[in-house]
């Protein structure tokens, strides 16, 4: 008989219960990375607590906010991958707006997670590339052609 396989039957189950989610805080820029680290394991410990679990985890570091927030002009940036059901997300966003610490956050859900690094770690910033040569460096007098 042609049935739906029981591995088809726990995907489907688990989509219809857990879904994938990216999260990202900024916490204050005057708290030192340990307690960034500190925070990071306390809201990864309230979604496993609650049945889910964070897949990836990136701390972008001290980073310039595009405008002032609560009187702070940089803070710490992390991201989470999170595979849990709704209950656990909201709880986690539920500390964050209790903690003083935490500046924003936002989280939006997702079709599939992405295993790669995300855009933020990849990028290697404007002094990566250098200032490259100068246009009179470029052609030489006697590379360059008469015309």
């Amino acid at each position: 008989m042609g049935g739906v396989r029981f591995s088809e039957l726990r995907e489907a189950k688990r989509r219809f219960f857990m879904a994938l989610y990216e999260s990202v805080f900024i916490a204050r820029q005057d708290i030192a990375a340990n307690q960034v680290d500190a925070l990071i394991e306390r809201f990864e410990g309230i979604i496993n607590a609650n049945g889910g679990k964070v897949t990836k985890k990136e701390n972008w570091g001290l980073r310039s906010l595009a405008y002032r927030m609560h009187k702070n002009r940089k803070g710490h940036y992390v991201l989470f991958n999170i595979d849990a059901p709704a209950k656990a997300l909201i709880e986690m966003e539920r500390q964050m707006r209790f903690d003083e610490d935490v500046i924003r956050y936002l989280s939006v859900r997702v079709e599939e997670l992405e295993d790669a690094p995300s855009a933020m770690m990849s990028y290697k910033g404007k002094d990566a590339k250098g200032r490259g040569k100068k246009f009179d460096d470029k052609f030489d007098e006697d590379e360059s052609e008469e015309f």
